[in-house]
């Protein structure tokens, strides 16, 4: 993310272009089979009809409790990210992982507007394909944004908690880090942040105003792609109720995978004490 992000911004200096943000991949990385998931494809259209693709999980217990909707990072695609949150169809919950417009299977082009947008979609079809059920968003790096902006254009109807993973605090703050790795941009990385990238979606200005529903914010001290303290930040201004959860080493958005043996019990604990109650 690194180079490509120095890259992206130096091509775009006339542009401002926070679309560079999106690196999306239409490869095949892992087949769910591979992991033994149980899975289904689902199809849905973002609002302006765009096609989209999503992999469903089926709870493996009857009644699931909910839907789980992950919103994956900036980069591959759902058939990497979904190794993040299928596990949770076993512990009882559907889950739908899904691509933004230009990933993938899904159809169109890359921008971060459609991406909302796709987000907006994507819960609704959650609506449609279980309903009456509660749903669980998870947002990972820039997919907390995403889904943040999301369920602000949604409303968030019946969405009962929200778990944000490696988040970063702002466009322009995550393009100034960036900006500074690299001694042409290190002097003007200000400057030159403010005038590539829009801080429209704004993480924290999002953060402050959504619906107060459970909340856990997660980042590494340690994380070499989003610097801590953007996940410290996002946290402090994020509206109530709220957990902090530190995860160990230098991973970026690995809590679910490589620190899986901790983090994923503490998420299932988390989404069923946050389960509302008839």
């Amino acid at each position: 993310m690194r180079s490509s992000i120095i890259s992206a911004l130096l091509a775009s200096v006339l542009s401002g272009c926070t679309n560079l943000f999106l690196q999306p991949s239409r490869a095949l990385f892992v087949k769910p089979d591979l992991v033994g998931a149980n899975w289904e494809e689902a199809r849905f259209a973002s609002s302006d009809g765009t096609g989209l693709t999503g992999l469903w999980f089926p709870s493996a217990r009857t009644p699931a409790k909910g839907v789980v909707v992950q919103f994956h990072g900036n980069a591959e695609n759902m058939t990497s990210h979904f190794l993040s949150v299928w596990w949770l169809a076993l512990e009882g919950w559907h889950v739908l992982a899904f691509d933004y417009r230009g990933y993938g299977a899904s159809a169109g082009k890359k921008g971060l507007s459609g991406s909302v947008a796709d987000g907006a979609a994507a819960l609704t079809y959650a609506r449609s394909r279980a309903p009456g059920l509660p749903i669980a968003v998870v947002g990972q790096s820039l997919g907390g944004v995403i889904a943040l902006a999301a369920l602000e254009r949604d409303g968030g109807d019946g969405v009962f908690a929200l778990t944000l993973d490696s988040v970063f605090a702002s466009f322009v703050g995550i393009a100034r880090d960036k900006l500074g790795l690299w001694w042409a941009t290190r002097w003007l990385r200000g400057p030159l942040a403010h005038l590539l990238v829009s801080d429209r979606y704004r993480p924290t200005r999002l953060a402050a105003r959504r619906r107060p529903i459970p909340l856990v914010v997660l980042h590494s001290p340690g994380d070499r792609v989003v610097p801590y303290e953007h996940g410290r930040i996002l946290y402090k201004s994020a509206a109530g109720p709220k957990e902090w959860w530190e995860v160990s080493g230098d991973g970026h958005a690995d809590a679910f995978t490589a620190r899986g043996a901790e983090f994923r019990p503490r998420l299932a604990a988390f989404l069923d004490e946050a389960l509302p109650r008839p």
